[in-house]
């Protein structure tokens, strides 16, 4: 019995080695196609394998078997892209695939800019919920930002998801929607928000300043916040003051803040409208890199279209405003006050009067909440004002009363040669501003920005591929190594051995985004696969519906000094 059994150990060790041997190596096995790593270096032909949700080989040949193997001949395998700024804050809320993103290879979206969906007082959140439009609604049930992520992550989306905290709402946290200046006891309030959303995993804090009541804030306040986040590891991001007539007075204040408060500073959507201002941009540009020169960090994202969108509500003079849309509303309802609005609007302002720089034909309604006001969306502001009988401002007017928010405008502003060279300088990478959303249900309500579809894939195919603006890998690194580094990311937007695997595989000859301004909802194509955290989320061009996303926090995160 005893030799019958040391017989049998022999056969035991060579099965249990043959099972070792058999066992797959990998999750997944990426092989054979064009490697774009994200930092701007040339693409190398080989193998990118995923385990664990990590990747766990990079090179000429992955060794080894895996469960699933993709043969990605003649496509590019690069990181996923990440989106600097995203509107996907409540549309994940209603659909978790973000599908316009992710047909574009987004895996991770950034929001925040201006005011972020925590931290809120109970007025604040009861806000958030009036303010919602038709077809698309959600409970409120989070008060902290940390809690929002978490809420949005818990309920399963295909991205990842991170987001800055708001200088407005910090403001509002403590100041309400007044139009005032906060004490020192109020400022360090305000910090004391800025510094606990960074603790919760906020990028750092965001400003949008034409928009009530972020407009409000002067430049020490901002300062002080933008402090608040460095202290934090975080950096200050901003939607400037002007993108008009005051574009340079308001890149100077931005570069001011970050030297005062010793922060890194990122410029939204970087661009100057209104023809007269469009000699502004080379000015602008040679200023930011100027200071970068100087020791500062900075960076910039755009989108790639030459028309903004924005509200209507941004047509009108930000003291209407001061105590919310409420009192905005009932300001427009006096006659005396309504004619002092309208005629400040058809004057040149101290603040930013995007109708103005467009015009009223170049003005198109995109988005309204109220179902009555449905058959305006995809109309001119000119048109429904000759209909009216009334001059463009009233009826911007009557629209934003009828409405009771910000009715949303596409306005066309903006220089060809200046989103050229906006793209061009080595520090901008891509955003949509825009929400991540699905050709179908309560979304097509809206004539949105084909910006929300197309962006990502717009660079890729028509400023890359055909005009040849830059070479391929540089734009990967635009989408992926370049945001991750602004972002202080230390395991994300890079195919390197130990990052999180997100990544994308497209067709470079075919990728193309299909959204114009006229029919807007059509998704992008040429992007077959997208894994996020090593599972696929996009296969064969077809969404998995896979929860693979996460919450991707700042460096502040659980870490965030108290003072």
């Amino acid at each position: 019995m005893a030799s019958h059994a040391r017989r049998l150990i022999p056969a035991l060790v060579a099965m249990l080695l043959a099972g070792c041997v058999t066992r797959p190596s990998f999750d997944v096995v990426i092989r054979h196609g064009t490697i774009y790593d994200g930092s701007g270096a040339a693409p190398v032909v080989g193998d990118v394998a995923i385990r664990g949700g990590r990747i766990a080989y990079v090179g000429a040949h992955a060794p080894g078997t895996a469960r699933r193997t993709i043969d990605a001949t003649g496509k590019a395998v690069a990181p996923g892209f990440i989106n600097m700024l995203s509107w996907a804050t409540e549309s994940l809320l209603v659909d978790g695939r973000g599908l316009s993103d992710l047909r574009q290879g987004v895996t991770l979206e950034v929001m925040g800019e201006g005011s972020s969906m925590g931290p809120l007082t109970p007025m604040m959140a009861k806000a958030l919920v009036a303010q919602q439009e038709e077809g698309i609604r959600y409970p409120v049930r989070w008060t902290t930002l940390g809690g929002y992520l978490d809420h949005v992550a818990a309920k399963g989306i295909a991205p990842n998801i991170a987001s800055f905290v708001g200088a407005a709402t910090a403001r509002e946290m403590v100041l309400g929607e007044a139009a005032v200046d906060p004490d020192p006891a109020q400022l360090d309030a305000m910090r004391g928000v800025v510094r606990q959303a960074m603790d919760e995993g906020a990028m750092g804090v965001a400003s949008a300043l034409i928009y009530p009541p972020g407009a409000f804030a002067k430049t020490p306040e901002l300062t002080a916040l933008a402090e608040a986040a460095a202290r934090c590891g975080g950096i200050y991001a901003t939607h400037l003051r002007s993108e008009g007539d005051r574009f340079l007075e308001s890149v100077d204040e931005a570069i001011a803040i970050g030297r005062a408060a010793d922060v890194p500073v990122h410029f939204y959507h970087l661009k100057v409208g209104g023809r007269d201002n469009w000699p502004k941009m080379a000015t602008a540009i040679a200023r930011i890199e100027a200071a970068r020169v100087a020791g500062l960090r900075v960076s910039a994202d755009v989108y790639p279209y030459i028309a903004s969108g924005t509200g209507l509500d941004a047509s009108m003079p930000p003291w209407l405003f001061d105590g919310g849309i409420d009192a905005a509303i009932a300001r427009l309802n006096d006659p005396a006050t309504r004619r002092r609005v309208i005629a400040e609007m058809q004057g040149k302002g101290d603040w930013e009067n995007v109708l103005r720089m467009a015009g009223p034909d170049k003005a198109v309604i995109a988005g309204v909440r109220t179902i009555a006001l449905q058959p305006l969306v995809g109309r001119t502001l000119a048109d429904i004002a000759r209909e009216r009988g009334v001059s463009p401002e009233e009826a911007a007017i009557e629209l934003v009363v009828a409405d009771h928010g910000r009715v949303d405008t596409i306005y066309e502003t903006m220089s060809e040669d200046n989103l050229r060279a906006a793209i061009a300088w080595p520090f901008t990478a891509i955003g949509s501003d825009a929400p991540a959303i699905a050709t179908e249900g309560a979304f097509l309500g809206s004539r949105v920005h084909p910006r929300t579809y197309g962006s990502f894939a717009r660079v890729l195919g028509r400023y890359t591929r055909d005009e040849k603006r830059l070479s391929l890998a540089e734009v990967v690194r635009r989408m992926s190594g370049l945001p991750a580094s602004i972002l202080g990311l230390a395991d994300r937007g890079l195919l390197r051995t130990g990052y999180h695997a997100d990544i994308v595989l497209f067709d470079p000859r075919a990728i193309a985004d299909h959204a114009s301004f006229a029919d807007p909802h059509h998704y992008a194509t040429g992007v077959s696969d997208v894994f996020v955290n090593g599972i696929a989320a996009l296969a064969d061009g077809k969404p998995t519906g896979a929860a693979s996303g996460r919450v991707v926090r700042g460096r502040g995160w659980k870490a965030c000094p108290a003072r």
